[in-house]
């Protein structure tokens, strides 16, 4: 489709990560799933390509005699992002990192959280700042969780993070995206892609947080926790695709007063 405007929309860049495409931009979680087979059957619903593993409460091998998440979700088809969920300090972040990269065969692609405390599960942005500096060092190429301060994901970008992933709201929490505008601000100043990570509770939130820009969504429990997750992922995966083309189409602008959707020039009587 032609469009003969003035306006300038924004450009359909791919989402790259460490430097592949993915045709997706809705990245997923597997916790809180009833068992391995609803997981992978939702997984499957949400055509995620980038599945999130939390390393310290997974078996991806290290426990032989337990089911091994890898058995469902298998790294020949999904990018598998290890995660350092339930870490509280920078050097067990660290350690988890090079954990996952020696169960997964030198994989240097994870996800780097480290909290500040079991309430919020908010970030711990010194800690971070410092797990991220030594991961990068190390060669790990990182995603980070951070909070939606503008100023401290500019700096993780500067630091080498390959992807900036500002928490909507509280993990679990359902509250949708808090803060629209330090979102839009994020995503303005980012030079790599910008994911919202926690927060979504519904399909909406997702069309939210691709409206404000964002090149993805990553989400666990909204899908997890539903009344049907299966159900519920495919509406995630429609919702983010419907989020996109609604940002690239560029919204209406607001206004304080009505507009007639039929205008009265021309009108005969």
């Amino acid at each position: 489709m032609t469009v003969t405007s003035d306006i300038k929309l924004p450009e359909d860049k791919p989402l790259v990560i460490d430097g592949r495409v993915y045709s997706s931009r809705l990245l997923v979680g597997t916790g809180k799933y009833r068992d391995l087979m609803e997981t992978g059957h939702a997984i499957e619903a949400s055509g995620a390509e980038i599945v999130t593993v939390a390393v310290r409460r997974t078996n991806l091998g290290q426990n032989p005699d337990e089911p091994n998440l890898l058995d469902v979700i298998s790294p020949e088809r999904y990018t598998i992002l290890p995660n350092t969920a339930g870490c509280y300090t920078a050097k067990d972040a660290v350690r988890t990192c090079r954990l996952a990269r020696e169960l997964l065969d030198g994989h240097n692609l994870v996800k780097l959280e480290v909290l500040g405390e079991e309430k919020t599960l908010y970030p711990n942005m010194t800690e971070t700042l410092a797990a991220a500096e030594e991961l990068v060092n190390d060669g790990f190429k990182i995603m980070v969780y951070c909070s939606d301060d503008p100023l401290l994901a500019k700096r993780l970008e500067e630091m080498g993070c390959i992807a900036i992933m500002p928490l909507g709201a509280p993990i679990g929490s359902g509250l949708g995206i808090q803060n629209r505008y330090n979102i839009r601000l994020i995503v303005e100043n980012a030079t790599v892609p910008v994911l919202v990570d926690a927060g979504v509770g519904t399909a909406s939130d997702a069309t939210i947080a691709m409206e404000l820009g964002c090149d993805g969504v990553l989400m666990n429990t909204a899908i997890a926790q539903a009344q049907d997750p299966i159900r519920m992922a495919h509406a995630m995966r429609l919702a983010i695709e419907s989020g996109r083309e609604a940002y690239l189409a560029g919204r209406m602008p607001k206004k304080r007063y009505a507009s007639a959707s039929s205008p009265l020039d021309g009108t005969f009587f």
